[in-house]
């Protein structure tokens, strides 16, 4: 796991925001995630990224509360996130993976209605970060790949987008940004 004292620190926030009933600044902490996630391409953050962003979704549909096993689900996820970052305090990068695979794993034991809709948001979000990364320079197959996606449902994904008409500057010359990396990596 790259940027543990980040990870650390996401997690943290995650845990008080969702105790705080704060959706909003968990998608925000996904948000800058994703970014070290793109940088890294390290499969932990990619992973707490998807986890933080689904979290986010779920926690701001407030219909979800009075559906059946909402309680159990919010038990979870607040159990496995305080032992994971109990676990990534401690340095144990396994353990961590561990809880972290709980709280994904805690999406089969709900039932009914509430255990559809989860499972949905997970699924979305994890096409959706991909599609992040893949704005953030990775290739599509690169991102199919670490985020455990298809590269079909990428794809579509990336067709249903605007990525291809977006208009970008380049602020040097490709030629001065290749000496440049020959320099570092030289």
């Amino acid at each position: 796991m790259k940027e543990v004292g980040n990870v650390l620190r996401i997690l943290r926030e995650t845990k008080k925001f969702i105790e705080e009933d704060n959706p909003h600044e968990i998608k925000v902490l996904s948000n800058q995630t994703i970014h070290s996630a793109a940088i890294s391409q390290d499969a932990d953050n990619i992973i707490v990224a998807v986890l933080v962003y689904s979290l986010s979704k779920i926690f701001e549909r407030k219909h979800y509360r009075d559906m059946e096993g909402w309680q159990e689900f919010c038990d979870a996820m607040i159990k496995n996130l305080a032992s994971a970052i109990k676990a990534l305090e401690k340095e144990d990068i396994e353990k961590t993976r561990v809880c972290l695979g709980r709280i994904r794993n805690s999406l089969n034991e709900i039932s009914g209605d509430l255990g559809r809709y989860v499972k949905d948001i997970f699924r979305k979000a994890e096409i959706n970060k991909a599609f992040k990364l893949y704005e953030h320079g990775l290739s599509s197959e690169q991102t199919a790949e670490l985020l455990g996606v298809s590269l079909w449902d990428l794809a579509s994904y990336i067709g249903q987008s605007h990525i291809g008409d977006a208009k970008f500057a380049i602020s040097m010359p490709v030629k001065e940004r290749v000496r440049i990396a020959e320099e570092i990596f030289g």
